[in-house]
């Protein structure tokens, strides 16, 4: 397969996962997915976040997370997000830390 090939499957594949997760599993919780996934949402949207940077396109969290997600977080969080308990809580710390690193 030739490299410009394998790169515009790779962002189709990219694109159908942000569709799977933003619109037929807006069910799945972040911090159910970073507790058994070591990532999320936020995590995808760091890390186009991260390549726009590195393409020396500045691009900020929020704004990252708006493409991402086809909204504000305040929008997301109103329409989907719900109440973590103290243990998913808990867990998060730990997967967070494990995944991603201290918070600043």
């Amino acid at each position: 397969m030739d490299p410009q090939t394998e790169i515009e499957l790779q962002a189709a594949a990219f694109r159908r996962l942000q569709k799977h997760l933003m619109q037929d599993r807006t069910d799945v919780q972040n911090i159910d997915m970073m507790n058994l996934a070591g990532f999320c949402r936020n995590c995808l949207a760091r890390w186009f976040q991260e390549a726009a940077n590195e393409k020396g396109i500045e691009m900020g969290k929020d704004e990252a997370r708006e493409i991402f997600y086809g909204m504000t977080m305040d929008e997301w969080k109103s329409r989907y997000q719900t109440e973590a308990s103290p243990e998913k809580q808990a867990a998060f710390k730990v997967a967070f830390e494990e995944n991603v690193g201290k918070k600043d």
